[in-house]
C-alpha cells in the first residue's frame, strides 16, 4: 500500500494520493488550495496514474485544485450532493468573503465529470476498496473514506474534517451543526477498531485508539454526554 500525503496552500490542507503500490493507478483525496504542483510532483515521484479525485467535503481548502487536477488527467471527481454547490460558490459555503486577492488564486467551478457519493457506498477504484460514510456536522455533505485491513496494513480512515488528532471539525459555518457532528462521531468513528489509522484533513495522523483515549470530544461522545461533548476542550479545527 502506498499513501503519499502533503499539506497544501494557505490552510495546510492534507492532500493524499493512494495506490496499491508505486507504478500503479491511484486516487487523489482532497486536492485543495495550491495542491496542483504537489499532486504532479507526487505522481511523477511514484509513477502513479490517477483514476479519480475523492472529496471529503466541499470547502474551498479541500476542492480548490479539483478542476485543474481532474482536467489535466481527464478523471472524475466524487463528492456528496449536499456539498456539490460549494465547488462553484465557495463564498456561500463559508458565509463570508474570501477576498479578491485569494479568489484570484482559486479555480472556481466543477470539473467536466462529477459523480455523487452516498452513504455506505463501496468504491472500487485503482485496485482499492473504499467504503463511504456520510458524516454531516462540519458540512451537510461531509463524508469519510475507509479502507479495510489488508495483509500487514491496518485499516485506514480518511476522516476529512470530521476527526483530527485531539480535535474535531468546526460547526460554526453554513451547514455546520454541533449535534450532527456528535452523532457522526458516534456512528462513524466509535465503532472502528483502535488500530485504525486516521488520516485527517489537517494536522498529523493518529489512530482511533489514541483519539478514543485522549480526544475530549470523542471521549465525551463515548460517555454519552450528548450536546455537552467537548465542553471546555481545545478549539475545533477546519476552515
Amino acid at each position: 500500500m502506498l499513501i503519499a500525503g502533503f499539506p497544501a496552500g494557505a490552510w495546510g490542507t492534507n492532500c493524499y494520493l493512494v495506490a496499491p503500490a508505486a507504478g500503479e493507478e491511484c486516487v487523489i483525496i482532497d486536492p485543495g488550495h495550491q495542491a496542483t504542483e504537489g499532486v504532479e510532483e507526487t505522481l511523477r515521484k511514484h509513477r502513479l496514474k490517477p483514476v479519480a479525485v475523492l472529496l471529503t467535503h466541499g470547502h474551498i481548502d479541500h476542492v480548490a485544485s479539483v478542476v485543474p487536477v481532474c482536467g489535466a488527467r481527464d478523471v472524475p471527481a466524487f463528492i456528496h450532493p449536499e456539498d456539490r454547490f460549494m465547488m462553484s460558490d465557495p463564498e456561500k459555503a463559508l458565509g463570508r468573503s474570501l477576498g479578491a486577492q485569494l479568489m484570484g488564486e482559486l479555480t472556481v467551478g466543477e470539473p467536466d465529470d462529477v459523480r455523487e457519493l452516498t452513504d455506505d457506498t463501496r468504491l472500487q477504484l485503482a485496485g482499492l476498496d473504499l467504503t463511504v460514510a456520510h458524516a454531516p456536522g462540519h458540512t451537510k455533505g461531509s463524508v469519510t473514506f475507509r479502507m479495510p485491513e489488508q495483509a500487514d496494513v491496518p485499516p485506514v480512515f480518511f476522516s476529512g474534517d470530521l476527526l483530527f488528532a485531539g480535535s474535531v471539525g468546526r460547526t460554526d459555518m453554513p451547514g455546520g451543526d454541533h449535534a450532527e457532528i456528535l452523532r457522526s462521531l458516534a456512528r462513524v468513528c466509535l465503532p472502528q477498531d483502535d488500530v485504525t489509522v486516521v488520516l485527517s484533513g489537517h494536522g498529523p495522523q493518529t489512530t482511533i485508539g489514541r483519539e478514543r483515549a485522549t480526544n475530549p470530544y470523542l471521549r465525551e461522545v463515548a460517555a454519552g454526554l450528548g450536546d455537552d461533548a467537548g465542553a471546555g476542550a481545545p478549539p475545533r479545527r477546519g476552515l
